[in-house]
């Protein structure tokens, strides 16, 4: 992880006080969070974290120390879920967040750093709908549905492939088998 850096900003009509954003890439998400200093001024604190379970579960223990109210996510390709999962899993309150929602808004920065800034504005203003995540349950049973889907799948694929040998080896009916077997 990277050294912390500040960024000192006015202050914003809230929602949250204490917020964090991501910006999701394949290796890496640049994580800021916003929070109040000491002077009650809005400090925004940036670095950058691998997209590892384990920094990923470090960076989560780390927000839920800090008080972090709610994260944001921009969703990007499938690169989202290691962070989404391990933050949900940690207690975080975590929204997933459609990356055209941030772009079109004016105003907004080109950088991955600036980009999680933004978010992380715009997550403590609550100017962000959050995408549908099916809860942890619903995702577990969705899998168990795609698995089986699967299994059925390739048992119906390996009856085809036998009985189409079979018949390749005129060996249709059950009695031919029987006699095969025998001899």
């Amino acid at each position: 992880m990277g050294k912390p850096q500040v960024v000192v900003d006015d202050v914003h009509e809230r929602v949250f006080e204490r917020v964090a954003a991501v910006d999701v890439a394949k290796k890496d998400g640049v994580v800021c969070t916003r929070l109040p200093d000491r002077s009650g001024r809005r400090l925004s604190r940036y670095w950058t974290v691998t997209a590892t379970a384990g920094a990923v579960t470090e960076l989560a223990a780390q927000l839920a120390g800090l008080g972090i109210q709610k994260v944001t996510l921009e969703s990007t390709s499938d690169y989202w879920r290691i962070w989404f999962y391990l933050f949900e899993a940690a207690g975080l309150d975590v929204q997933l967040v459609n990356a055209s929602q941030a772009k079109n808004l004016p105003g907004r920065p080109k950088t991955d750093k600036l980009d999680a800034i933004w978010l992380a504005r715009l997550t403590e203003m609550g100017l962000l709908r959050a995408s549908f995540v099916p809860p942890a349950g619903i995702r577990a049973l969705r899998q168990y549905t795609r698995t089986r889907t699967r299994l059925v799948q390739d048992r119906t694929r390996c009856w085809q492939r036998i009985e189409k040998l079979l018949e390749d080896a005129l060996l249709t009916e059950l009695s031919d088998v029987s006699a095969v077997q025998a001899a």
